[in-house]
């Protein structure tokens, strides 16, 4: 999604080319995941010439929104608590993004 985004508009090989350049990454593995975002409604494609473009179908943080609601669900059961509790305790957190959390709390309640 990271790339679409960027590109706004992209094919598969541009995907892969792009991955690949940071991982050892399939063809398949790259084509498969972007099927599944379009069957999810993330991605949709159109035909052009010979190869299908991909775009997101809704803003960035709209769609991120919606997975991370989607692993929460998955992984911990809709609550988000231990995963907040595992970002915290995980330490890669800075005292700049733990004050950060702080203020988005206070301004929520």
């Amino acid at each position: 999604m990271k790339i679409v985004w960027e590109l706004d508009r992209a094919t598969v090989r541009e995907v892969y080319e792009r991955l690949r350049a940071q991982r050892k990454i399939a063809y398949t593995t790259v084509m498969t995941m972007m099927n599944i975002l379009e069957q999810k409604r993330h991605l949709k494609k159109s035909l052009q010439e010979r190869a299908y473009i991909y775009q997101s179908t809704r803003p960035q943080k709209q769609v991120v929104r919606d997975m991370v609601r989607e692993f929460v669900g998955r992984v911990f059961d809709g609550a988000p608590q231990p995963l907040l509790v595992h970002l915290v305790q995980d330490r890669k957190l800075d005292a700049k993004d733990l004050e950060e959390l702080r203020r988005m709390v206070r301004e929520r309640k």
